[in-house]
Order: C-alpha cells, then structure tokens, then sequence
C-alpha cells in the first residue's frame, strides 16, 4: 500500500513526555527555525484573525495547545499587540520540560504569555472563559479516534472556535524535508521526526471525516504553503 494513502500512527521521539536535554533544545530551535523560514506562523493568526471578525470582543483568552517551546504562543502574543488586541495568551504542553524551556524562552523575548502543564485529554485541563484554541503542528500526534474525542471536548470549552494549523501528508512535502533536514539539521530527533510527520499528517478527507465525526457544523478548511491544512471551527 502507498504509504501516503493513509495517516502513520507510528510514534514521534518527541511523543516521550520524559525527553529533555540538549537534544530537545536543538529541536525545538530548529523547528522554530523551519516554521518561520516556511511561513507557518501566519497560518494560525490569519486563522485568529478571521474568528475575531467574526465575532469581536474588548479581549480574548487563547490557549495554544501542545505548545512546545512557546514560539508559537509567543508569536500569538507579538502579534496580537500589533493587531491592537488584548489577548491572554497561555501555552500548554504536557512536558515539563518543554514547559520550562518556554518559560526561559518567554522570558528572554520579554512577552507576558503564561504556560501550563496539562494533559488535552484531562477532564478540566483548560482554564474556564477560553475564547479561542490553537493547535499548531499539534494534532498528528494523535490518531484520527483520539481527536474526534479531543475536537468534541474542546467544542464545548472554546467559546469562540479553533484553529488548527498542520501539516499535508503528500510525498512532495515528505521528501523535501527529508531532504532539508539530511543536510542541514544537527538534530537526530528532528531528522527521524520532521518526515515521520508528515507521514502521520491529513487529507482533506481526513479533516473532514474528523469534524464531522466530532459534531462540528461550522468549519473550513483550506490550504496553504508550505504543505498545511489550515483548519476553522467556529460555533
């Protein structure tokens, strides 16, 4: 079978909850590096953009869910102030160790975003009065069941919507950054992890077999370079 045909469920490194060190501080400062350079920031704040015209309001609570090393809340938060939005953001990631890296991070580009350690599946994990959800490079992490239950929860605890910016599964995209990151990456784990990604990545189909088997009416679904799915519920 092609293996592009359907999603991998074949674990990341980066799914060990344990991993910390210098090798996940390279990773993450590479994947900051990789995200910027193939302008995958602007998918989930065109995507926030797009749900605060719909429904404007004095300020918004985000949550950035599975937030990694914080670039991505961080990002969220500058940009915001720049759009002339008062936004609390809070990232969230069920790493402590990322958790701490974010901390240093946030610290060090003098943003106020604050971050917690949860679990997306955990009863309660999100603060009450959440506007707005993003999930950036987040959700391929999990089979299709296990965000059919995580969309279904967050529907009913994001007042506003989600954004979900990720990735396309398609070979193009796959060997590419095989390719990139052969060359040009000093991390071991994000060269086993950057094209395992993308193998575990969506089609179209695959979104739309999600939202609607998690009850979500309101969605769109578009694309965008560099090879991701941005991906709007409202409600």
């Amino acid at each position: 079978m092609d293996k592009f045909s359907q999603r991998s469920e074949a674990k990341e490194w980066m799914d060990d909850l344990q991993c910390s060190g210098r090798e996940l501080d390279q990773t993450i400062r590479e994947l900051k590096t990789i995200n910027r350079l193939l302008g995958g920031n602007s998918v989930t704040t065109s995507g926030l953009d797009y749900l605060m015209r719909q429904r404007p309001q004095e300020q918004y609570a985000i949550a950035d869910l599975g937030c990694g090393g914080g670039d991505m809340a961080i990002w969220i938060k500058k940009w915001s102030l720049q759009k002339g939005h008062d936004c609390k953001v809070t990232g969230i990631d069920a790493n402590p160790n990322i958790i701490a890296l974010a901390r240093e991070r946030c610290r060090a580009a003098g943003m106020e975003v604050d971050f917690n350690v949860a679990n997306v599946f955990d009863p309660g994990f999100l603060q009450q009065g959440t506007d707005l959800i993003t999930c950036t490079l987040f959700t391929h992490h999990f089979t299709n069941e296990e965000l059919i239950s995580l969309i279904g929860n967050l529907k009913q605890s994001g007042s506003i919507g989600i954004v979900i910016n990720d990735l396309h599964r398609h070979f193009l995209a796959y060997y590419s950054i095989m390719g990139l990151t052969s060359l040009f990456s000093r991390s071991a784990m994000v060269k086993n992890d950057a094209p395992l990604s993308v193998l575990r990545a969506f089609s179209r189909n695959d979104w739309e077999h999600i939202l609607k088997a998690a009850n979500v009416e309101k969605f769109k679904i578009s694309w965008n370079w560099a090879f991701r799915w941005q991906v709007i519920c409202w409600f």
